[in-house]
């Protein structure tokens, strides 16, 4: 599994959109630089996935193919609201193509994505949720809301492990003495993402942290992460002489 978020950030005002999560795989062992997240090719969007990575990864990369094939999605002439109903019929589609599976081997998908961007239509950031619905025997979504209690502006989506325990953890970094600070969110689930990264009490959490961000303009930009002196892109640690003009640096110093 894994520890996947997205959220809309705003500081002044400008706004933009992260999503942001760990690194690691788990079969015998760790694994901790493995890509979590995919900046989709029409530049509005990423999805990015916890869980099953039998599932996530072949899902993944024909999302990125079916968009690449469809001009229409491929310029954004398809709204992202759109792009969100073409991509759930096509996973659905790839889970029709299964076969040959023993009856008491066969599981549900224990794949979730998270499927984030700015809507040109609605002019606002969306991000929604893809998950298997046992009742339907289907792929479905469910579009992340601002929270209960007067904080309508904080958006923020999790998928993976320990979900309650990140929800916690962003809080305390939410309080104040005069209770949970108000607006929207800053980098509080980021420092919570880091925080659970490190503890050894997540096992199944763990690696470099990878980060995106998508703006208003149209743009997805992935970026270098800084922390504990390792350089990383998407998971993975970079060499020393890998450098890049294209791809700006987040320095985490926590």
């Amino acid at each position: 599994m894994t520890l996947t978020m997205a959220w809309v950030r705003k500081v002044g005002q400008s706004e933009e959109l992260i999503i942001a999560s760990d690194s690691r795989l788990r079969s015998l062992g760790a694994w901790d630089a493995a890509p979590k997240i995919i900046p989709l090719p029409r530049k509005d969007s990423a999805i990015a996935f916890a869980g099953d990575t039998n599932y996530a990864y072949p899902i993944m990369i024909q999302v990125v193919n079916s968009i690449n094939s469809w001009s229409a999605a491929l310029d954004r002439r398809k709204t992202l609201e759109e792009l969100k109903g073409q991509i759930v019929r096509m996973i659905n589609l790839m889970l029709d193509q299964v076969s040959d599976v023993p009856r008491d081997l066969k599981e549900n998908p224990s794949a979730f994505f998270l499927l984030a961007g700015y809507d040109w239509r609605s002019q606002d950031f969306k991000i929604w949720t893809l998950h298997f619905d046992q009742g339907i025997d289907r792929f479905t979504f469910r579009p992340a809301s601002g929270w209960t209690g007067g904080h309508a502006e904080k958006k923020l989506a999790i998928v993976g492990d320990e979900i309650n325990e990140a929800r916690a953890v962003i809080v305390e970094y939410l309080r104040t003495s005069e209770g949970i600070k108000p607006g929207h969110f800053d980098m509080e689930p980021m420092k919570a993402l880091a925080y659970m990264v490190d503890s050894e009490r997540f096992y199944s959490i763990g690696g470099n942290i990878q980060m995106v961000k998508i703006y208003k303009s149209l743009q997805c930009l992935p970026f270098i992460v800084s922390r504990k002196d390792v350089r990383s892109l998407f998971g993975r640690p970079l060499f020393e002489y890998e450098k890049s003009e294209s791809i700006p640096t987040l320095l985490l110093d926590y």
